[in-house]
């Protein structure tokens, strides 16, 4: 498997978790964003998986969530095998 397809689809994984417990907050991007002082795009484009985001970053928006930040990096199964087969490597 090629690293930088792991990649793409590890920040693919964190950002529709972000997405899923923002929503679950019943809070916009926007909302986010403000909370942890950045900007609306960069929110949008951790959830697309299109931001390399840093660690502090990912427990700065645990925190603004009110979640451990190792939910946003454990994934189960099937959370894993949809986005493998998304790549077509049938792997996961």
């Amino acid at each position: 498997m090629d690293r930088e397809i792991q990649k793409q689809i590890m920040l693919k994984q964190i950002g529709a978790k972000i997405a899923y417990y923002r929503t679950l907050k019943k809070m916009n991007q926007e909302g986010l964003a403000n909370t942890i002082s950045v900007s609306k795009s960069v929110i949008s484009r951790i959830e697309r998986g299109r931001y390399n985001v840093a660690v502090t970053t990912l427990l700065d928006i645990a925190n603004a969530l009110s979640i451990e930040a190792c939910q946003l990096l454990t994934f189960d199964a099937k959370e894993t095998s949809i986005l493998w087969e998304s790549y077509g490597t049938g792997e996961g």
